[in-house]
């Protein structure tokens, strides 16, 4: 499982200390699915990147007992230098795993061709992606976690990434920062809504969605009182799962 203990992300600016979010604690269980709502800059991208080790907390604690993906959409591990076969190769040494088996895979899942042969500092935004989405496919984790990567490529692959993961992957915990309401409440049970400072863990998924999309985006009245919950404190059984 997954344990999370008064996690806190805190910045430095010329104008004092800015908070992403204090004191955030949860759990999470194997095959179970997990939404992040933000908006942009809210901190939502920076909860799955220390999560998944890419950088470190203010304070507080991640405990992993499973296996956990890196954030799938971030190119942050890919050396820019190295073809993406190079660095297919290199991932394969590092989580002990068959490089043929897995740059084979890898190759047919992303689909990038002869863009292989090329350093991936020359890839677009989208090709790293596809890179990232096809290797992380291509190691078994117990938990993936997805930073709006499901819309990379044409509708075929979408559908693809989402078979792969959602059906063939069912038994896996996902965490999922997306800004897609529907697709996350179809997908996800849970979800942490980030907002001005404050994160909340919301175990009715659907109730966490009309927060998120009261903030800011409705009437003054829908957005006071989707604050007003916000700052609300929750039973410790669903702060915590």
């Amino acid at each position: 499982m997954l344990s999370v203990r008064n996690l806190s992300k805190i910045y430095p600016t010329p104008s004092g200390e800015r908070a992403l979010f204090r004191d955030l604690s949860f759990d999470l269980e194997r095959s179970e699915r997990l939404a992040i709502f933000g908006r942009n800059g809210q901190g939502k991208s920076t909860l799955i990147k220390i999560l998944g080790g890419a950088i470190w907390p203010s304070s507080g604690r991640v405990d992993w007992s499973m296996e956990s993906s890196w954030p799938i959409g971030f190119g942050g591990a890919f050396q820019g230098g190295l073809t993406g076969i190079d660095n297919i190769r290199f991932v394969s040494r590092i989580y002990n795993k068959p490089f043929e088996e897995i740059a084979a895979y890898t190759e047919g899942f992303a689909e990038l061709g002869e863009a292989l042969l090329m350093p991936v500092k020359h890839y677009s935004t989208g090709m790293r992606a596809r890179l990232a989405f096809g290797l992380s496919l291509a190691i078994e984790f117990d938990c993936y976690l997805i930073d709006e990567v499901i819309a990379v490529g044409d509708a075929s692959f979408q559908q693809k990434c989402q078979r792969e993961l959602f059906g063939h992957r069912a038994d896996r915990a996902f965490i999922i920062a997306s800004h897609d309401t529907a697709f996350l409440r179809q997908t996800c049970d849970r979800a942490i809504v980030i907002d001005r400072g404050r994160a909340k863990v919301f175990d009715d998924i659907d109730l966490a969605a009309d927060i998120y999309e009261a903030i800011g985006s409705r009437s003054e009245y829908e957005e006071q009182l989707a604050q007003k919950i916000m700052v609300q404190p929750l039973p410790a059984e669903s702060v915590v799962g």
